[in-house]
């Protein structure tokens, strides 16, 4: 089937988007392993282990701009698959690290380069595609369909915390017999799963439109801008730093929360870690549908103040807790709100600077992940070492998050 055919039915690419996101997600249960290379035979340093997690997302972020602009001009699903075989070469890459395991400095380049790099690459160049896509099969649910996709991200880690906590049990501790399972996975389930993703033809509409309205009533634009156009603009750069903001907090969150819960003495074994990092998923699934769904009622911009609000919270009463039950609902209300990020920010870009390109447009506002990617995880390994704690890193983000709901209000100025 072509992919102009118009009558291809577009659900076929949710599912496609489904599937592709759930293994990328995978990316987020990063702290299974990390708790694993802080011990025998790794022994990595605290800090070193925030490194591979950090240069996947930075990977991640880099390769996706290039990657929505190839999309924009040769569709989505040749630039899927080749996200699919990136991904799964780098884990299956970093399980070649066993074998040089005893040396840390040796260990740590490798896993950093296949895990982080080379897979990162992987996720970058797929994760845009069924986003591109889904925004112009339904414009009139951007919001909405947007967080259906992405929901699957957030998802993903909730199954493969699971499957990673089970695979390194079944090695011995080892990482290596893990990478090696899960890049077989990847490569296949990324690889299949692109081959539902596809753009609507050039001169196919949806039957019925509803733009979603921000608080000035303005509309979403009807110019499709540049990127050259776009990062010239106040809008694109305010989104920009809200999404740095916003990314920075629920990425520490996430790529610490076992070593965080252990750090306030709280004993768990590897079974409650991995469900208090599932529940996280969960919300962080839940909440790119609800607020996507939100926003195409009251507004993107309305929608992310609130959002950002009720995250710095969340971030400075969950950094003084010490009670299991609390952290864990903590985490859940970290995960929503972070989940949001990826509905709001897609489709706000689409809104605000057309849909024609919004691939390659969507790649550079996604810059601000990157960003994240190396800011949270950075700043928590800095705290760590220098404090012994985790409390006041969740203070500056939280206090951080409250900046950007402020910067979401003056936005709207911009509409």
């Amino acid at each position: 089937m072509a992919p102009s055919d118009k009558n291809f039915n577009r659900y076929l690419v949710v599912v496609g988007a489904l599937i592709t996101q759930i293994c990328l997600g995978s990316i987020y249960a990063w702290s299974i392993f990390q708790t694993a290379l802080k011990g025998a035979p790794y022994s990595w340093d605290p800090l070193l282990t925030q490194i591979p997690f950090s240069a996947g997302l930075a990977s991640f972020a880099g390769f996706m701009v290039y990657a929505g602009r190839l999309q924009d001009r040769i569709g989505p699903t040749k630039v899927a698959t080749i996200g699919g075989i990136l991904l799964g070469a780098g884990y299956i890459l970093g399980s070649f690290g066993d074998f040089f395991s005893a040396n840390t400095s040796l260990s740590f380049l490798w896993i950093t380069l296949t895990y982080g790099v080379i897979g990162g690459a992987g996720i970058g160049f797929a994760y845009v595609c069924p986003i591109a896509a889904l925004v112009k099969w339904f414009p009139d649910i951007k919001g909405l369909i947007t967080g259906i996709a992405v929901a699957g991200f957030g998802a993903g880690a909730l199954i493969f915390a699971q499957v990673e906590t089970y695979l390194i049990e079944l090695g011995d501790g080892d990482i290596g017999l893990a990478f090696l399972v899960l890049g077989i996975i990847y490569l296949v389930a990324v690889g299949g799963s692109a081959q539902l993703l596809r753009n609507p033809p050039a001169n196919w509409t949806a039957k019925k439109v509803t733009p979603a309205k921000e608080v000035t009533t303005s509309q979403p634009t009807t110019r499709d801008y540049e990127w050259r156009e776009m990062i010239g603009t106040p809008r694109f750069w305010l989104l920009w730093s809200m999404f740095v903001i916003a990314a920075s907090a629920g990425l520490m969150t996430i790529g610490n929360i076992k070593s965080f819960v252990q750090a306030q003495n709280i004993s768990i074994d590897a079974v409650m870690a991995a469900t208090i990092i599932g529940i996280l998923s969960i919300f962080n699934g839940l909440g790119r549908i609800a607020w996507g769904a939100v926003s195409d009622r009251i507004g993107r911009t309305v929608t992310m103040a609130v959002m950002f609000a009720v995250l710095g919270l969340t971030m400075v009463v969950f950094g003084i807790q010490t009670n299991i039950w609390a952290l864990t609902i903590g985490a859940g209300v970290i995960g929503f709100c972070f989940g949001g990020n990826f509905a709001l920010f897609p489709s706000a870009t689409a809104d605000s600077f057309g849909t024609k390109n919004v691939g390659n447009n969507y790649g550079f506002v996604f810059t601000a992940y990157g960003v994240a990617g190396i800011l949270g995880p950075s700043l928590a390994g800095w705290v760590v070492t220098s404090t012994g704690g985790y409390s006041t890193v969740f203070l500056i983000l939280g206090f951080f998050a409250f900046v950007a709901s402020a910067l979401a209000v003056v936005t709207n100025r911009y509409a």
